[in-house]
């Protein structure tokens, strides 16, 4: 006889989380269907499409400390290649969370700052720090280092 597995329903900012003692975690809670159960996952899918990759997040950093012009921001981020960083500020734009103001100078000035919108983001940022400085305190203290 298979032992029935404790479960445990929490809310977290409105969406409903269950774990289970047993391995199947895989499973949606038996009070959302499938298609509720990946419609509250789409938020989450979102955010990291948008803040997906290597370099977005750190470009992002980079900008919370003011405006910067391209060459600031490439030379903060070691590796970041200038089509790259071009692509990404590309896509920032696209999606409202950075801004390019261009000044008719000559030679043209273009800075790169967020917008009020990416600055939602700190929090965000913060917690990744949070939990990073976590992470890495814990895996060097197991290597020993």
């Amino acid at each position: 006889m298979k032992k029935k597995a404790d479960t445990v329903v929490y809310l977290y900012h409105n969406i409903t989380f269950m774990e289970t003692s047993e391995h199947d975690k895989r499973k949606c809670p038996s009070h959302l269907s499938t298609s509720e159960c990946t419609k509250q996952l789409l938020p989450v899918k979102d955010a990291l499409d948008i803040l997906s990759g290597k370099w977005k997040l750190q470009i992002i950093l980079s900008l919370t400390f003011g405006k910067k012009r391209f060459k600031q921001i490439q030379r903060e981020i070691p590796g970041l290649t200038p089509k790259m960083l071009s692509k990404e500020l590309k896509e920032l734009e696209v999606n409202e969370l950075a801004s390019r103001h261009v000044y008719d100078t000559s030679p043209v000035t273009v800075e790169y700052e967020l917008t009020s919108y990416g600055k939602t983001l700190r929090p965000l940022i913060g917690e990744l720090h949070k939990w990073g400085s976590k992470h890495r305190k814990r895996i060097i203290a197991k290597s020993g280092r």
